[in-house]
């Protein structure tokens, strides 16, 4: 999030400030290439993001879940441009083009589910941080094993079969299978749309 000048005193730079109402996804731009996960989180409002963070605002148990799974990880890992060995995360190359999943309610509630599950395991550990948290050799059993189950219910979501859970290559041709065809439906739009106005 970064300051933007004022319409009414153009020489005064300003920061829009987070409402308390919404809920917000905070995540770090590079992240360690020894990380399974890059740390994602909900952010107080009397925290104002700098330029090395993204926020998500109006964000859910269940886009948590997702931004927080393996599948996202994978197609970030795969996409994403890199700071010397380090991970780079992009809203628009990583983001913009992820291609999220069409969960049925009981796909979308598990999510959710299994999303808390995650903080909760987390919320054993006050005094570490997410970096901590996330750090492979020392992440805590029950944070992992929360991740493990949230990536399972986001692979249901996408229709997954087991050997796609268990390749992240696999996993990630078959998210570039959904992007081609995300892709191909917006340029036939375009077309049409073309045809309409010349």
């Amino acid at each position: 999030m970064s300051s933007v000048r004022s319409q009414c005193c153009w020489w005064h730079f300003s920061i829009a400030q987070t409402p308390a109402s919404i809920a917000v996804i905070l995540f770090n731009t590079d992240g360690s290439e020894n990380r399974r996960y890059i740390p994602i989180d909900y952010l107080s409002k009397e925290i104002i993001p700098g330029d090395k963070l993204f926020t998500m605002q109006g964000a859910s148990l269940y886009h948590f879940g997702i931004m927080t799974s393996n599948v996202h990880n994978a197609w970030m890992r795969a996409v994403c441009g890199r700071l010397k060995s380090d991970y780079s995360y992009s809203n628009t190359i990583v983001y913009n083009n992820f291609p999220w999943p069409n969960p049925s309610e009981e796909q979308k509630k598990k999510i959710e589910q299994t999303a808390q599950t995650i903080l909760d395991a987390r919320a054993k550990y006050p005094e570490s941080s997410l970096a901590d948290l996330y750090d492979e050799t020392v992440m805590p059993p029950e944070l992992r094993q929360a991740h493990r189950a949230n990536d399972l219910a986001v692979c249901q979501a996408y229709g997954f079969t087991q050997d796609i859970i268990k390749s992240e290559s696999k996993c990630v041709a078959e998210l570039f299978k959904l992007y081609e065809k995300l892709t191909q439906k917006k340029n036939k739009a375009w077309k049409y749309h073309a045809l309409l106005i010349n």
